[in-house]
Parts: C-alpha cells; sequence; structure tokens
C-alpha cells in the first residue's frame, strides 16, 4: 500500500492528466476552426498523450491495491484571441504539469517510497520533454508564424507527427 500522501496526490494527477487531454482538444478545435489542421493534429496527438498519463498513473495505483477516485473533468476555459495564445497557454500548463509531478516525486522523497520514485522518474522526464517541445513551437511560431509560406510549411510539420504510445513499465 501507497504512503496515504502520496495515494491521494497521484489519484489527484489522473485528474489533472485527463483535464490536461480536455485542454488539448480544445486546443486543437481552435485550430480546426481557423483552418489549421497541423497545430490541431498536434494538440490531438498531445490529448492523445495525455490521457495515457492519466491511465498509467491509474493503473499504478491499481496495481498497488490502491482505489481510484475519478473526478468531473472542468471544461477548459481559455480564450483566445491570437493564433499562438493556445501555444503560449501549452507551455504555461506544462510548467504548472511539471510542478505536480515534482510535488508528487518529493512526496515520494520524504516517505522513502522508491517504487513510486522509481516510477515516476519516468514522469519527471517526460516533463522535460513536454516542456521542451511546448518552447519549441513557440520559437518556431516567432520564427514563422507571421509569414503565410512559413506558417503554412509548419502547419504541414506538425500534421506530420505521428503518436508513440509510452512505454513505461509499471
Amino acid at each position: 500500500m501507497l504512503n496515504e500522501k502520496v495515494k491521494d496526490l497521484i489519484n489527484t494527477q489522473v485528474n489533472k492528466e485527463l483535464y490536461s487531454a480536455y485542454l488539448y482538444l480544445d486546443f486543437a478545435d481552435y485550430y480546426y476552426d481557423q483552418g489549421l489542421d497541423g497545430f490541431a493534429h498536434w494538440y490531438d496527438v498531445q490529448a492523445q498523450e495525455e490521457r495515457d498519463h492519466a491511465m498509467l498513473m491509474r493503473q499504478y495505483l491499481l496495481n498497488n491495491g490502491e482505489k481510484v477516485t475519478l473526478d468531473a473533468v472542468a471544461k477548459p476555459d481559455k480564450e483566445y484571441k491570437a493564433l499562438d495564445d493556445p501555444l503560449k497557454f501549452a507551455y504555461e500548463h506544462e510548467q504548472y504539469v511539471t510542478s505536480l509531478i515534482h510535488t508528487i516525486y518529493k512526496a515520494a522523497v520524504d516517505v522513502d517510497d522508491y517504487r513510486t520514485m522509481q516510477c515516476f522518474d519516468w514522469f519527471v522526464k517526460e516533463q522535460g520533454e513536454e516542456e521542451k517541445n511546448a518552447d519549441d513551437l513557440i520559437k518556431k511560431f516567432r520564427l514563422f508564424g507571421s509569414d503565410p509560406k512559413g506558417l503554412y510549411a509548419l502547419n504541414q510539420e506538425l500534421l506530420a507527427r505521428v503518436y508513440t504510445a509510452p512505454s513505461l513499465v509499471l
């Protein structure tokens, strides 16, 4: 059995990851409405990743004999005034998620929960990648987004993204 605080934090994170999936679907919908199917596809893939993160954490709880409690998933409340708003919101959101993962990790460290630390090593690394990807996308948009040909090329690049399921073994 897991430490109560660690268990509660992971359970809460399952729900936060599901919210992240909703948020990224909202970003995708915005980009579909703007005719940028590559940007939309990028966030559709992001939503899949976030859902998988939730499922991995859920499975971790179940594998450790813990009950999972699913809460209602809040509706995303972002308003978009510029084409790059979702990109900026995504970067901020990934930084927030990183802080949540670090909180879980620290709670596991505090109670010498090596199994949870080992599991969450993967999530710590994943968050580094998520933040870098979000930041890189902002940089590319700054370079190419104001030029229609550049925006088209970037949109095509994002359309080519292929979903890869996580390879974390619980």
